[in-house]
């Protein structure tokens, strides 16, 4: 009952923490638009499957980011430096773009690779798992026997891949309640990465 519990929990929790508008799920809008339903698969995949050694790093780092602080620092000064460099490179790449052409979309081609890619840069996932990871502890619905950590990073990777999935489907319903957001989507994609770096440069300060 454990092991089943805790796959709902790591399907629910994952799957709400990417319904909100992000550079893993706006990427998957774009794949869809342009390469279509196939692509989004590909793409899911590969974020998914990072999503399973992520789940296992968060299990081992709650016990160890609780003695030692330095660690989850370094990942935020890390990761400081990959949203601005991020951040440089939608926005150049938003100069360079004004509709979807073939060309354009044979980038995307490679969507594996690319889910895979960007998966390993968001440095939200561990942090956000290690969060999780607490909070079914303190209401003592985590174990960390082998069997219920595997169901758990079982339904974290599901639940990430469901998500994708729905908003690759009803891409071209959010485009047409967006009007010119999906048009302008590595731009958007260059505001959301800055934001992140400069929220968590004020947040190491404040620290």
């Amino acid at each position: 009952m454990t092991s089943f519990l805790l796959f709902i929990f790591g399907f629910l929790f994952c799957f709400g923490g990417s319904i909100t508008p992000s550079m893993l799920n706006i990427t998957v809008l774009k794949i869809s638009l342009e390469q279509g339903q196939n692509e989004v698969k590909k793409y899911a995949l590969g974020i998914s499957l990072v999503v399973i050694p992520q789940t296992i790093i968060a299990v081992f780092l709650t016990k160890l980011l609780a003695e030692n602080t330095s660690i989850l620092q370094t990942l935020e000064k890390l990761g400081i430096v990959i949203f601005i460099l991020l951040s440089f490179y939608f926005y150049r790449e938003s100069k360079k773009e004004t509709m979807p052409t073939k060309a354009n979309a044979a980038h995307y081609k490679r969507a594996f690779m690319v889910g895979i890619t960007l998966s390993i840069l968001n440095m939200f996932a561990i942090p956000y798992l290690c969060g999780t990871i607490i909070f079914l502890e303190e209401i003592r619905q985590f174990s960390r026997a082998i069997i219920p950590v595997l169901f758990f990073t079982l339904g974290c990777a599901i639940g990430t891949y469901f998500i994708l999935i729905l908003y690759g489907n009803y891409a071209k319903i959010i485009q047409k309640k967006t009007g010119k957001l999906t048009k302008n989507i590595n731009l958007i994609l260059a505001i959301l990465t800055a934001f992140v770096a400069l929220f968590s440069i004020i947040k190491l300060f404040l620290n």
